[in-house]
């Protein structure tokens, strides 16, 4: 979101899908009833830091981090929001203010906020709760809309596998410890992840279509969605068929691993700085195709989504409910889920982040990757291209060395020590050796972030010039400064 952009909204004043609140010191408590309204309505843009009339008067910077912490915090409270939220505030500085900007989507839940459900009409939050003809409207407006929440009043707890549950709980504690998920048992968790719902229109209660994709057993999935399948290939040297085939048919959970462990076995890697911490780029690349391609398909479409992955990118398929048509840009796009309730779930167990951040993180990490930006098309088939590059190449680097080099003991480069004729690669292994003494492929792949053949290459350019030394055999070979 850029700063032109939220002062154009601000300018178009309260209505159905905008909202302004004052919170000086903390998040008010009409924040939230307006979180719900928009839920249920049609998902709007809620404004801390600006009063009634448009004017930008600013939140404390010293209350920042305390409310952006409580407001999630509350929205992942069931007592205090039901079916839960996972929405974030971010921070803007406007005209030497900062406010706080949430974007809240259109969910495919009814939600509802002190036990009150709100809905959004003109400029206010309504409370519907004992009016039966909004609230069926309500109700008949979110199952025309998302799939995903197509009830199965005659599925049972028997057709879903309660063993992911403990991994959901795992998955759930070690992002936040203190998640309500950890203390509740599994009925809590499908309730509170909209998963197992009352239709106030038909009276039915039961699970519905996102619990059969995400805890469904595989024969269960097979007879509620029989086309649904995710076709993972990966082709480069038989290129007329492929060279390695995953067909994936089971829940969402067990799917993201074994799609994301599929593109990181078989594109290269590359490590980057981002601040101090070194992180794997193909990790966070393969993390985002996955999560889109399982959060934001269109399951009833019986369109097979896939995975290609060729010699010089990867391209990915599946079927979407399409709300406009182009090409999705990092700096101009609304984000819009398709199906909210997965989305949720993925959110609150680590596979993804906050709605709209995918995008922002393939535009940026294909650029670190491949120095190139990704195709995101959408149209009735949802299209993702990222470009590739080969490791392998010598003069690809993978970080840039003037700055700070890839070093586990975060070792300066000392340039007065450094020979002619090296590079900087080069000068990494030299101090690393001058601080240990050794060093093996497995140290120096490690060290500088590339993978084994490259790092020889490296050892093999090393040695010719005189500057290091083999020692021992091949499999335990190590390497040392070359006696000068």
């Amino acid at each position: 979101m850029t700063k032109e952009i939220i002062l154009d909204l601000i300018s178009q004043g309260e209505g159905v899908t905008i909202e302004f609140k004052e919170c000086k010191n903390e998040v008010a408590a009409e924040v939230y009833p307006t979180v719900c309204s928009f839920s249920n309505r049609f998902g709007g843009h809620i404004f801390m830091g600006v009063n009634d009339n448009g004017e930008i008067i600013g939140v404390n910077p010293k209350c920042v981090k305390d409310m952006r912490k409580n407001f999630s915090n509350m929205l992942n409270n069931p007592q205090k929001i039901s079916p839960t939220l996972y929405l974030s505030a971010d921070e803007y500085e406007i005209d030497g203010k900062t406010i706080l900007y949430v974007y809240v989507p259109k969910s495919s839940q009814v939600h509802t906020c002190n036990k009150i459900t709100y809905d959004r009409i003109e400029d206010a939050d309504i409370n519907i709760s004992n009016n039966t003809t909004q609230m069926a409207e309500l109700y008949m407006r979110k199952q025309t809309e998302f799939t995903e929440k197509k009830l199965l009043p005659y599925l049972t707890i028997n057709e879903l596998d309660l063993s992911l549950m403990n991994r959901v709980r795992n998955l759930v504690k070690s992002k936040d410890p203190n998640h309500p998920w950890i203390q509740m048992d599994d009925m809590e968790i499908f309730r509170s992840a909209g998963l197992y719902e009352r239709d106030f229109v038909s009276g039915n209660e039961g699970f519905n279509l996102a619990a059969v994709l995400l805890f469904g057993k595989d024969d269960t999935i097979k007879s509620c969605l029989p086309a649904y399948k995710t076709d993972a290939i990966y082709r480069v040297e038989k290129i007329d068929r492929y060279d390695d085939r995953d067909d994936v048919r089971t829940n969402l959970i067990d799917s993201f691993n074994r799609l994301t462990d599929f593109i990181c076995r078989h594109i290269d890697d590359k490590f980057v700085l981002e601040g101090t911490q070194r992180i794997s780029v193909k990790s966070i690349i393969a993390r985002e195709i996955v999560s889109n391609i399982l959060m934001h398909r269109e399951y009833m479409n019986p369109f097979p989504a896939k995975i290609v992955i060729e010699k010089d990118k990867i391209l990915t398929e599946n079927a979407n409910k399409t709300y406009h048509y182009g090409r999705i840009q990092a700096d101009n796009f609304t984000p819009y889920p398709k199906n909210p309730i997965i989305a949720n779930f993925f959110n609150n167990i680590g596979c993804a982040d906050e709605l709209g951040s995918g995008v922002r993180n393939l535009y940026k990490y294909t650029k670190l990757y491949s120095d190139s930006e990704p195709m995101l098309i959408e149209d009735d088939i949802f299209r993702i291209e990222i470009p590739l590059i080969d490791i392998n190449n010598d003069e690809t680097e993978t970080i840039d060395a003037d700055k700070t080099p890839i070093n586990t003991d975060k070792m300066p480069i000392n340039t007065d020590k450094m020979p002619i004729n090296t590079d900087k690669r080069e000068e990494i292994i030299l101090d690393y050796l001058r601080e240990n003494g050794s060093i093996s492929n497995k140290n120096a792949c490690e060290l500088i972030g590339l993978k084994d053949s490259t790092v020889k290459k490296i050892f093999s350019k090393m040695v010719n010039k005189g500057l290091i030394t083999p020692i021992g055999e091949r499999k335990s070979r190590k390497y040392v400064l070359a006696k000068k």
